[in-house]
């Protein structure tokens, strides 16, 4: 689980480009901005993951057909670090433990994890300690999908 901790690394503001590489910094002076804007979850069954993530997560989500599919939005707070996305139901949307992993933020990993597995969420990669960034959790949902949980350091 190397991509974990290096991702959790990231997380906490450490350099993330590989030793040597030209990560085509922004010039001095130029707004560093978070490349990521959205995100869309896939499931299944959007009634058992609505009430998957809003217990795990302690959020509500707002549902909403776009394009013919159903999705559940999480909140987004304008103005502020990160990404905000939705749950999605449909036919390109395929819940899978391979290929990206995302990462949500808690303030308590531990509850967050115990909470998953109430909601018969399993995990897949225990807490970590990862020092000065904090910890790291990798748990299934609901529906299948691989996400991360990552509580920063106090």
């Amino acid at each position: 689980m190397r991509a974990a901790i290096l991702a959790a690394a990231c997380l906490a503001g450490a350099a993330c480009t590989p030793a040597g590489s030209d990560p085509a910094a922004p010039a001095a002076g130029d707004a560093v901005i978070n490349p990521v804007v959205h995100f869309e979850i896939p499931v299944t069954d959007i009634d058992r993951a609505v009430a998957f993530y809003e217990a795990v997560f302690a959020v509500k989500l707002e549902r909403r057909e776009v394009d013919g599919y159903a999705m559940a939005f999480f909140p987004r707070a304008d103005g502020r670090p990160g990404a905000s996305g939705a749950l999605a139901q449909g036919d390109v949307y395929k819940p899978t433990k391979d290929g990206a992993i995302l990462y949500f933020d808690v303030p308590d990993i531990d509850a967050v994890v115990a909470r998953a597995e109430a909601r018969g969420g399993a995990v897949l990669y225990p807490k970590k300690d990862i020092g000065a960034a904090g910890f790291v959790a990798e748990i299934a949902d609901s529906e299948g999908n691989r996400i991360a949980v990552s509580e920063a350091a106090e």
